[in-house]
């Protein structure tokens, strides 16, 4: 295909993908003439990934081709090809990490995070930056006083588990080593945002449940009866 079909198919304007071949992060094309190129499915799919690490992901441009260098390795298993994917979007995905790795408290929460995935029983290499993540948020629990979160944990890594055993195999069927890498980004900051949108939704419904309040009372309406501390729920 030529560039316009390559930027009609993959919806990345023509402009983008020169200056993604300019920045390596996309081969270039076979020459058949002078400035004139075709491309092929394989740069498609290159295409899709980039778009995904960075639009997605929002992955660095230098970020963005250390995570297609994996792709030109030696031939790497799927489980490997996973892990690359979530390296990629750790960082954007948690922020910023602020909380001091030297401070006792925080190292205690590491080795809370350890002993609780161990309980677990899941297959998870000591140094995921993940564990990390979780001593943070533990530690950040344990300050504001929150330790009906923390002993809920194993009801949030049941919901987790339920969530990965119908997502990890639908990455893995992708196809070729730009799909599966692609579909764990996609899938894992998208997946993220879907689920902390459900969650907010359900929150609503289980508190209008509980103050017994339908979906078309709003502002303005009177509590219901046998409520009446409750109060007009706010619109959402």
């Amino acid at each position: 295909m030529r560039i316009a079909e390559l930027s009609r198919r993959s919806g990345t304007s023509i402009p983008t993908i020169k200056y993604y071949l300019r920045e390596g992060l996309l081969p270039p094309g076979t020459s058949t003439g002078r400035n004139q190129a075709e491309y092929d499915e394989r740069h498609l799919g290159r295409l899709r990934l980039i778009r995904a690490l960075r639009e997605v992901g929002g992955l660095s441009v230098a970020a963005t081709r250390q995570v297609l260098a994996t792709l030109d390795e030696p031939v790497r298993s799927t489980h490997e090809l996973m892990g690359h994917a979530h390296q990629a979007v750790i960082r954007p995905l948690t922020g910023s990490r602020s909380s001091d790795t030297d401070d006792p408290a925080w190292r205690s929460a590491r080795q809370e995070a350890g002993r609780w995935i161990t309980s677990l029983g899941w297959r998870v290499h000591p140094d995921n930056p993940a564990l990390d993540r979780l001593a943070d948020v533990l530690l950040a629990l344990h300050r504001v006083e929150r330790t009906d979160l923390i002993a809920g944990l194993p009801q949030y890594a049941a919901t987790a588990l339920t969530l990965a055993e119908q997502e990890v195999p639908t990455a893995r069927d992708a196809g070729d080593p730009a799909a599966v890498m692609a579909a764990v980004v996609t899938g894992t900051v998208l997946g993220e945002a879907l689920l902390t949108t459900l969650r907010l939704l359900a929150h609503e419904h289980v508190s209008a449940t509980l103050a017994g309040y339908t979906p078309a009372q709003g502002p303005g309406c009177e509590p219901p009866a046998g409520d009446p501390g409750e109060g007009t729920p706010p619109r959402r």
